[in-house]
């Protein structure tokens, strides 16, 4: 089973480039589950992007960020790996590793200007990430016979709860997303709509994860 906690993290790996003053900062962004996994990607980057002027980087792994690290990268202290830590504090962010290259275009940002330009490249490249909400859930299977598909369906549409996937056999399985605390409630109310005509059962448990608008 796994760990019963919700947290937030982001959906998937992104790059996302902004230009400011003809500097060139890229955003890479990695879900991680370990420092070691950070270091590798780190590392990848720095290979990749050789030739740029910087490759600054934050990262946050563990519960409530229990592990977080920030490097400047020869910028002037404080005004690139900071500001994109913060970013991911702000966010409540965990298992996030944000690293912004940066390709010096020949005019001098000053402190405050690296300092937000590496906070809204961070921004942005999350927002191409796209940060989601983890909720520990059961899914749930619900076996019931075809004449009861249609309202089953329009209930569920209308209820909070999300369908992960149906299946269609001698009758029809519909696999739903229930979170932890709300399991008897979700079977209860499956009972009273179908007039006790289903079968219920536990499939896994695991996250849903829903996208955070921003």
């Amino acid at each position: 089973m796994v760990e019963v906690r919700q947290y937030k993290t982001i959906k998937e790996k992104a790059i996302h480039e902004i230009d400011i003053q003809k500097s060139r900062f890229i955003a890479h962004i990695f879900p991680v589950t370990s420092e070691d996994e950070a270091k590798a990607c780190i590392e990848r980057i720095r290979k990749e992007h050789w030739k740029a002027t910087h490759n600054c980087f934050a990262y946050t792994v563990g519960e409530n960020q229990a592990i977080q690290k920030a490097s400047d990268d020869g910028e002037p202290t404080g005004t690139a790996g900071v500001p994109i830590l913060e970013v991911l504090k702000k966010q409540h962010l965990e298992d996030t590793l944000v690293i912004v290259t940066r390709y010096f275009g020949g005019i001098k940002l000053g402190a405050g200007g690296l300092i937000r330009a590496y906070s809204n490249s961070t921004s942005e490249g999350l927002k191409v990430a796209k940060i989601i909400e983890r909720i520990p859930s059961q899914t749930i299977r619900i076996n019931i016979a075809y004449p009861l598909l249609g309202s089953i369906e329009n209930a569920l549409r209308q209820s909070p709860y999300s369908v992960k996937d149906m299946h269609y056999t001698e009758n029809v399985l519909i696999d739903v997303y229930v979170k932890l605390e709300e399991i008897d409630l979700f079977k209860n109310w499956m009972t009273d709509i179908t007039n006790a005509q289903c079968q219920i059962e536990t499939i896994e448990t695991g996250y849903l994860d829903k996208i955070i608008e921003n």
